[in-house]
C-alpha cells in the first residue's frame, strides 16, 4: 500500500509533514502525551501548531516542563489554543483525573497521540504493582486513551470515516518480547516457548539485575503491546470511523534513555546506523496522525513515514484481543465498544 508520499523516509522533518497535511490538521482537536522541552513530543506539538489546530492538549507529569513548552509554541504561533493538563501514567487515580481534566476543557478530540514513554534497566513498580514499563507505557495508556473515546466517537461522527485516530508509539524494539501473560510482572514465573524471545538473545540485551529482571526484555514486551493495543481499537472502532496506527519514530537521544547506564547506552547505539533529530523523529507520527490514504485500516505500524511489517507477536488479533482482557483486568474496568 502507497502512501501519499512515497517519496519520505528517514530524513524527512515533522514540519515538513505538517505543512503537506494541512487541511488535515488545520481546525482538529490534538492531545499528545509525553510533552517536555528538547523531546520528540515538543516538535510533535511544535508541528501541528504550525497548521492551526483549534486545540492543542499538551498531557505530561511536569508542570514547569509543560510550561516551557506552551511557551515557545506561543512565541512561534501567537494565535493557537494551547492547554495543559498533568498526567502520571505510573498511577492510575492520577490517570483517572488526567482523563477528567481533558474532558473539562473538550468535549471531542480529533487526534490522540501516546508519545509517552519510559525505560529503564532497574525494576520498578507503577503505584498499582505493575512493572513499571508495561504499567506505564501500555496500562496507563490503555486506561488513558479508553477513559477519552467518548471525545474521539463524538469528532468521529463529523470527520470523515479513518481521520478519527489514536498513534500509539512503539519501538523496533518490541521484536525483544512478547507479552508475558505468565509473568507481565517479570518475577521470574515459568512462561510457555510462545512467550519468550524467538531466538537466540543478542549478547547486549541479555543483561539481567540481581532479582532477575531484564529491563530490555520489559521494554519488548511494553512495546508490543502498544502494538497489539492499536491492533485492538482498530478492530473495535474502525466501523465507528476510528482507526489507530502504531509507530517507530526512529532512533532518536532523548530523555527516554536518561536511566540507562553505560553499558546499557552503548548496547542501544549499537542498535541503529542512523540517529534522527527532534523533527525527524516527529514526522512518521505525523503520517501516522494525519496522512489521509491510512483512513482506510492498512497495516499497523509505520516507520520512516512508511507502512513497515512489526512481529506477528505484536499482530496477532487473537493475542491483542487477549491483552485488551488482561488489561481490563489490571485498570479492574470493563470498556464497552
Amino acid at each position: 500500500m502507497t502512501l501519499t508520499h512515497p517519496e519520505w523516509n528517514q530524513e524527512t522533518g515533522g514540519l515538513q509533514v505538517a505543512q503537506a497535511f494541512a487541511d488535515q490538521i488545520h481546525g482538529k482537536a490534538v492531545l499528545i502525551t509525553g510533552v517536555s522541552p528538547e523531546s520528540i513530543g515538543s516538535s510533535i506539538a511544535l508541528s501541528i501548531a504550525s497548521q492551526s489546530p483549534s486545540l492543542l492538549i499538551l498531557a505530561s507529569r511536569t508542570q514547569s516542563k509543560l510550561d516551557e513548552v506552551v511557551k515557545n509554541i506561543k512565541n512561534a504561533y501567537p494565535s493557537v489554543d494551547v492547554r495543559t493538563v498533568l498526567l502520571d501514567l505510573m498511577s492510575q487515580d492520577a490517570v483517572k483525573q488526567a482523563a477528567t481534566s481533558v474532558s473539562q476543557i473538550t468535549d471531542k478530540l480529533d487526534i490522540i497521540i501516546n508519545n509517552a514513554g519510559i525505560m529503564t534497566p532497574e525494576r520498578q513498580w507503577t503505584k498499582e504493582h505493575i512493572e513499571a514499563q508495561f504499567g506505564s507505557n501500555h496500562i496507563g495508556h490503555f486506561l488513558f486513551t479508553n477513559l477519552l473515546l467518548p471525545l474521539l466517537l463524538a469528532s468521529s461522527k463529523a470527520n470523515t470515516p479513518g481521520a478519527t485516530r489514536v498513534v500509539n508509539l512503539t519501538s523496533l524494539g518490541h521484536r525483544l518480547s512478547p507479552v508475558r501473560f505468565h509473568d507481565y510482572n517479570f518475577e521470574g514465573k515459568p512462561i510457555p516457548d510462545e512467550e519468550k524471545f524467538p531466538g537466540e538473545l543478542p549478547p547486549m540485551f541479555q543483561k539481567t539485575t540481581e532479582d532477575g529482571y531484564n529491563g530490555y526484555l520489559a521494554y519488548g514486551q511494553a512495546k508490543s503491546a502498544n502494538v497489539l493495543y492499536s491492533v485492538s481499537l482498530t478492530e473495535k472502532l474502525k466501523g465507528k470511523g476510528v482507526v489507530s496506527y502504531a509507530v517507530h519514530p526512529g532512533s532518536i537521544w532523548t530523555g527516554l534513555s536518561r536511566d540507562l547506564d553505560p553499558e546499557g547506552e552503548a548496547a542501544i547505539r549499537k542498535t541503529s546506523p542512523f540517529w534522527k533529530n527532534h523533527d525527524q523523529g516527529a514526522a512518521t507520527i505525523l503520517v501516522a496522525a494525519f496522512d489521509p490514504a491510512l483512513n482506510e485500516p492498512k497495516g499497523i505500524l509505520l516507520h520512516d513515514c512508511q507502512l513497515s511489517d512489526a512481529a506477528p507477536h505484536a499482530t496477532e488479533p487473537q493475542i491483542a484481543e487477549r491483552l485488551w482482557v488482561l488489561s481490563e483486568e489490571l485498570v479492574k474496568r470493563e470498556f464497552k465498544l
